[in-house]
């Protein structure tokens, strides 16, 4: 299989941890490693056709390979449970967890497998303590009468991380291990039900939803009727925000007067980050400019009615891009699209980019004598060239996408060359 058809850019975190176990860690066995300890060279994955790996975990998850390696897929170092940081302020579920981990290991699990499952489970314990006050989910399954609210506040932790994954895949993962870990707690007599055990829309299908097309997002953007609605479809869409990260998106994160024009965040899903601003800035100056004239503004580009609130929620942002796509008719399999499909939009259009610059150095591949244009993409191209080159090719693609349907009105929002 050829390096381009990985698409490593749109896989998450998890689907790239997914990928090693399936995919890489057969062939590394196949040579004679451990693929549940052995960690893979550079040298190694360019060999095999993966060096695309390294590139995708340091530009979207914030990671060397070696952090990918240890801290993701699990390898490579100590991994008792005993030393985890679940990051939870609760000694009582703590210590059902790692009674849970020691009754994992006596199975036939592998050692990253576990990796991934207590990431995944100490994801939903921060949520859970970060909107209930507190990680006693133990506690809270005890009595029988405390089921509906309990199944309330489980409900509430899945519709908060359905922000942050991006596949139904990865739901699939979560909701299975935290099934799991519940059921667990009941078969030992620890708890009286499990709140995952009923009806959730995070049993979900097989196929992962679609992201929009091109010509959908210009109908999106062609249907906006203020500059807040042209935010919405350029944060999602063009930008390729979260629906939350949006919804709290602050005259502090921009920044504009740079050479390269970006948005700044200290905490995302992988940590603090930027976010390139390669199409709509003149849209966005000219909101902050708007907003900035107003003696009551408090900074944020969403501010919230509600005197409780800053800011919008993210269930703000979503239903208004679904009003938006009611009134331009876009559907996706009959429905409409919903803030994560805008998301979507932007990895797949940032995947083509990628593949598109990846295919133009084949010929310089070829001449360096290599088989592979993602090694010459990564060690003979500067840092400043690569971001170039994908700062022009995702410009092109979304230039195309809103100009098609918004004819030259709108594309007066854009940002020169």
């Amino acid at each position: 299989m050829s390096e381009q058809t990985y698409r490593w850019s749109s896989k998450s975190l998890d689907e790239l941890v997914t990928f090693y176990e399936r995919e890489i860690a057969p062939e590394r066995r196949r040579d004679g490693y451990n693929p549940t300890e052995d960690v893979p060279s550079y040298q190694w994955l360019v060999e095999h056709g993966y060096s695309g790996l390294q590139y995708a975990v340091r530009e979207h998850h914030q990671l060397t390979l070696s952090e990918f390696f240890t801290q993701a897929v699990g390898i490579g170092e100590d991994n008792s449970e005993d030393d985890y940081e679940w990051g939870v302020q609760n000694d009582q579920v703590i210590e059902h967890l790692e009674q849970y981990f020691r009754s994992q290991q006596r199975g036939s699990a592998a050692e990253s497998t576990l990796r991934s499952k207590r990431s995944r489970l100490a994801q939903f314990l921060r949520y859970y303590e970060d909107l209930h006050g507190t990680a006693a989910i133990v506690s809270r399954i005890t009595d029988v009468a405390d089921q509906p609210e309990e199944i309330q506040r489980v409900t509430a932790v899945f519709d908060a991380l359905d922000e942050e994954l991006e596949s139904n895949d990865a739901k699939r993962r979560y909701r299975s291990d935290i099934d799991d870990l519940y059921s667990w707690l009941v078969d030992r007599g620890y708890g009286a039900f499990n709140p995952v055990r009923y009806d959730h829309e995070w049993d979900v299908a097989e196929q992962d939803n679609p992201a929009l097309s091109p010509v959908q997002v210009g109908q999106l953007a062609a249907a906006t009727e203020d500059a807040e609605e042209r935010l919405v479809v350029f944060g999602l869409c063009a930008w390729g925000l979260r629906r939350s990260e949006l919804a709290s998106l602050h005259a502090r994160n921009i920044e504009l007067q740079v050479d390269s024009p970006h948005l700044t965040f200290e905490t995302r899903k992988n940590g603090p980050g930027t976010v390139a601003l390669i199409y709509g800035q003149t849209a966005l100056e000219d909101q902050v400019t708007r907003l900035s004239d107003r003696d009551d503004w408090n900074g944020y580009l969403f501010s919230s009615s509600d005197t409780r609130r800053d800011h919008v929620t993210g269930e703000t942002i979503n239903r208004r891009f679904k009003t938006i796509a009611a009134r331009a008719d876009v559907r996706v399999q009959g429905n409409l699209p919903t803030s994560k499909m805008g998301r979507r939009f932007w990895y797949s259009t940032y995947a083509d980019a990628v593949e598109t610059i990846i295919d133009r150095l084949q010929s310089v591949a070829h001449e360096q004598g290599s088989s592979d244009p993602m090694v010459v993409f990564q060690n003979y191209l500067s840092e400043e060239k690569r971001r170039g080159y994908l700062r022009d090719a995702m410009r092109d693609r979304l230039e195309k996408a809103f100009e098609d349907k918004v004819g030259q009105e709108f594309s007066g929002t854009t940002d020169s060359r």
